[in-house]
């Protein structure tokens, strides 16, 4: 089986409302659809959400990059030759992951639907018995997450993700301590900072406040690359530290391990290049006895669901965020969510359906790669 060609699409995912984080405000989520056609007819679908202020990677240059770069140098190649694919993509350009991630993703697609399963028993089989999600809720007045938190739990879900890290610490304390009396004391709560405390001093102060808080733990509370930071925040407070932007490769993954920076790690492919590194990256976190996440870069259902896949095969990733889908008020595929859980359909692939005509309604731009 050899891939021929590949479509790619410029699209805009429209959000129910806008997606606020400490270092953006998103009104859509840009994202990158490809697809790629084999000689026997088969096709897999690959997603990219590049970003900026994580991978480096703007959406404009990851739509050059995938169309002057990577999907030329892949065509005529089996997609079950994806370390030659990485290779050749390495070779090609440093970085860049969630260009990288597109084109993986979609060759695993490819892998399963020629072998008529769905992409975890590729790679590994199903390690967890059940997928579940948390709601994540944007910054915003400590009074307005609290409410959205008390619906949430009434909507059925099992866990929460508040977004804090825009303003002063003072600020998200007071926003988690809201959302925290709103909800009651046993209700897992996940604080995704996203680099927003500018110090470590600053973040043990904060993390110190909300050690009575029953949190399940603090995420990226500093600048990425501080990993020597990271060791001192989680030296001097009870709360466990999750590693996100400080972690892209496995280089940082060493380097966690060495300074002992973390007690979570969070996998993204759009951050570690698709599925391929996923499962290196959650297999040395397994042998330093560490448990990991798959996050989210606000992917629809073909990158969400590639990151389930991921998660279902391993059995040290214990939580996962990948809620894309539903913050979306159109959408391209089908991937399937019943709270607290997501339902893999077990289909060959990543086993979801790409509706064509909502991807040509929602591209701004698109090129065929022969």
């Amino acid at each position: 089986m050899k891939i021929t060609k590949a479509t790619l699409h410029a699209v805009r995912f429209p959000l129910n409302e806008p997606f606020i984080i400490s270092y953006a405000t998103y009104p859509d989520m840009p994202a990158l659809i490809i697809a790629l056609e084999t000689d026997t007819g088969l096709v897999g679908y690959g997603e990219a959400v590049p970003d900026e202020h994580v991978t480096g990677e703007y959406f404009t240059a990851a739509y050059e990059i995938l169309k002057e770069q990577f999907l030329p140098a892949i065509i005529g190649m089996s997609p079950f030759d994806i370390e030659a694919i990485h290779s050749k993509m390495n070779a090609l350009m440093s970085r860049n992951p969630a260009s990288k991630a597109a084109v993986d993703i979609a060759c695993y697609d490819l892998m399963g639907k020629a072998v008529g399963q769905p992409v975890y028993n590729l790679i590994g089989g199903q390690a967890t018995a059940h997928l579940d999600y948390p709601k994540v809720l944007s910054i915003e007045a400590p009074e307005i997450m609290a409410e959205k938190a008390k619906k949430a739990v009434e909507m059925g879900y099992a866990s929460l993700k508040l977004k804090v890290g825009k303003g002063q610490a003072q600020e998200d304390v007071d926003r988690i301590l809201a959302v925290r009396e709103a909800v009651g004391k046993d209700m897992p709560i996940r604080v995704d900072v996203n680099q927003g405390w500018k110090s470590p001093g600053i973040a043990v102060a904060a993390i110190k406040q909300l050690e009575g808080a029953n949190i399940t733990w603090i995420e990226q509370p500093i600048r990425m690359g501080d990993i020597r930071g990271l060791a001192e925040i989680r030296s001097k407070t009870a709360v466990p530290i999750m590693a996100d932007e400080s972690i892209q490769s496995m280089e940082d993954l060493l380097e966690i391990i060495r300074l002992e920076a973390a007690d979570v790690l969070n996998i993204k492919l759009m951050k570690c290049a698709g599925i391929f590194h996923a499962i290196q990256m959650a297999k040395a976190a397994e042998a330093a006895g560490m448990l990991c996440q798959i996050g989210s870069m606000v992917e629809s259902s073909v990158g969400s669901a590639a990151g389930y896949h991921v998660a279902m095969s391993r059995i040290n990733i214990e939580s996962t965020e990948l809620t894309g889908p539903l913050l979306f008020s159109e959408e391209i595929g089908d991937l399937k969510y019943e709270h607290p859980y997501v339902l893999l359909s077990g289909k060959p692939g990543l086993g979801i359906e790409v509706d064509q005509a909502q991807l040509d309604k929602l591209t701004e731009k698109s090129c065929v790669i022969k």
